[in-house]
């Protein structure tokens, strides 16, 4: 497979974004790109991760300018004429890497916002399409869990902290799910924080909740005898 055309610069810039795209998405952004470039979105998270391309971009675009900016008047350069041309010119090209920046920054809101209801409707849906299995994992989860990678055999597993046991296979249903997210900035032989999503935690308190209605049966007092059954006519 071809490598991106992005720069691995480009890649590493931190836009203002990020953290609420991650957080709509259950990804990093890294994790995002790369789905990107394996074909594997849909079409809000293609439009979505397109836009943040671009902002990214106007964002490495900005810092330049205002790199530049910082080294003229660093004291490294003579003051005269020419360095304030320099500076002049450099104060209207950042001014314009902004305008860029802001028109990316929108174009950004509007492919987040669909991004964003979907997951605010995605935590009741989760909660009643998830199994026991999933239920279970969640709450182990919940309490603390690395994913980790066997040195010898090369198999996927998580261990939570209680000392429970999930499957990868069930790890990945979650996530995909939106429900837990990895922290892949550890290396998996030392083990990957995984931890519940906003949707996640809202999917486990909704699958713990009681049910409501209907008549409960009372419990009987310890060494009560049973209820005398009505008699038939």
């Amino acid at each position: 497979m071809p490598r991106d055309p992005v720069s691995a610069a480009a890649r590493r810039a931190v836009s203002s974004l990020d953290s609420r795209i991650e957080a709509a998405t259950g990804h990093d952004v890294d994790t995002l790109w790369t789905h990107r470039d394996r074909g594997v979105l849909d079409a809000p998270h293609i439009d979505l991760v397109d836009r943040h391309r671009e902002l990214t971009e106007a964002e490495t675009g900005v810092t330049f300018y205002r790199t530049l900016l910082n080294r003229l008047s660093s004291g490294e350069f003579p003051v005269d004429a020419v360095l304030f041309e320099r500076i002049d010119r450099t104060v209207d090209q950042l001014q314009d890497a902004a305008g860029v920046r802001d028109g990316a920054v929108r174009r950004v809101l509007a492919a987040l916002e669909p991004v964003e209801a979907a997951a605010r409707a995605a935590p009741r849906a989760a909660a009643e399409a998830i199994s026991t299995a999933g239920q279970a994992a969640l709450l182990a989860i919940a309490g603390g869990a690395k994913l980790y990678e066997h040195l010898l055999t090369g198999r996927l597993a998580v261990t939570a902290s209680s000392g429970t046991r999930i499957p990868y296979a069930e790890l990945q249903r979650l996530a995909s799910g939106g429900l837990v997210s990895v922290d892949t900035s550890h290396p998996v032989h030392a083990g990957q924080p995984v931890t519940l999503t906003d949707a996640g935690r809202a999917a486990l308190a909704a699958g713990r909740r009681p049910v409501v209605g209907g008549a409960q049966k009372a419990a009987a007092r310890p060494g009560a005898w049973p209820s005398t059954p009505a008699h038939r006519r």
